[in-house]
């Protein structure tokens, strides 16, 4: 479904500088194209981070997965993600989102509404085309998730993740991408469809049921998209068949993965 060449990237929430750019090399060393940072990373921010990541690496592409848009005005994030991409020589990407709910609190810190969803939804979609004007904008990113994101992500954005729920399955998945197909209409041919795992291989992982409260063999039984259970060769057959059918040709995963998925990586790299 789609020709695009793969890139594989890794979501990392180093905690100081040398965690930092100890795992950016790690990353462009074992052949992935991205590092990507959510918002805030812990207490830091991830602007900030991220060119510290850049500076000490040469091919690696770093981004923000997500930045949430009312931390910053639009005119500094402009100037912001201009600064980067031009001193990385294109190697910034921005991500966008409208933030989780409990993004308010730091929002209220910084003086700056956060407001309803559908508010922000709004907000989101003039600051996504105001950078769209930009000259010397980077790649923009954003995460398809309701009817109202998938509207904005396939009218705004160069990149769209997929925000799929854990237990989301292949066929679930299908229906969630025609509709975003027919919201893109004539611009699919100009968007990356990406997708992020919560998991690889068929190891426990008891952070992710803290957090999303399932585990992964539960998520590989029930046929969840979200994991990529098996040796590497069968992951790389499956992301390959993800590719043919639903065009999905960019992959994220969590930072504590980045060995383990690796291997994949060294498969499909280049193709």
């Amino acid at each position: 479904m789609t020709d695009r060449p793969f890139r594989f990237g890794i979501v990392g929430v180093p905690a100081d500088l040398p965690s930092m750019t100890s795992l950016a090399r790690r990353v462009e060393g074992l052949g992935y194209d991205t590092l990507v940072s959510p918002d805030p990373q812990g207490e830091l921010d991830p602007m900030t981070t991220l060119a510290a990541a850049a500076a000490v690496t040469t091919t690696l592409h770093v981004g923000t997965f997500v930045a949430v848009e009312r931390f910053r005005e639009r005119r500094m994030l402009a100037w912001q993600a201009r600064s980067l991409t031009s001193l990385t020589d294109g190697r910034f990407e921005l991500g966008l989102g409208t933030g989780r709910p409990d993004a308010a609190t730091r929002s209220a810190e910084m003086g700056r509404e956060f407001g309803s969803v559908g508010a922000r939804v709004e907000r989101l979609g003039r600051t996504l085309a105001y950078l769209r004007q930009q000259p010397g904008r980077p790649k923009l990113l954003a995460a398809a998730s309701g009817p109202r994101m998938l509207t904005l992500a396939a009218r705004e954005a160069d990149t769209v993740t997929m925000a799929w729920r854990p237990r989301t399955t292949e066929g679930e998945a299908r229906v969630f991408i025609d509709r975003f197909r027919e919201a893109a209409g004539a611009r699919m041919s100009e968007i990356e469809l990406a997708a992020n795992l919560l998991a690889v291989g068929d190891a426990p992982a008891p952070w992710l049921e803290r957090f999303t409260g399932v585990g992964v063999a539960e998520l590989v039984a029930g046929g969840a998209v979200t994991v990529l259970p098996g040796a590497a060769r069968h992951g790389a057959d499956t992301l390959l068949r993800w590719r043919d059918e639903l065009g999905i040709s960019y992959i994220t995963i969590n930072a504590g993965y980045v060995d383990s998925f690796a291997p994949v990586v060294e498969l499909l790299k280049n193709t």
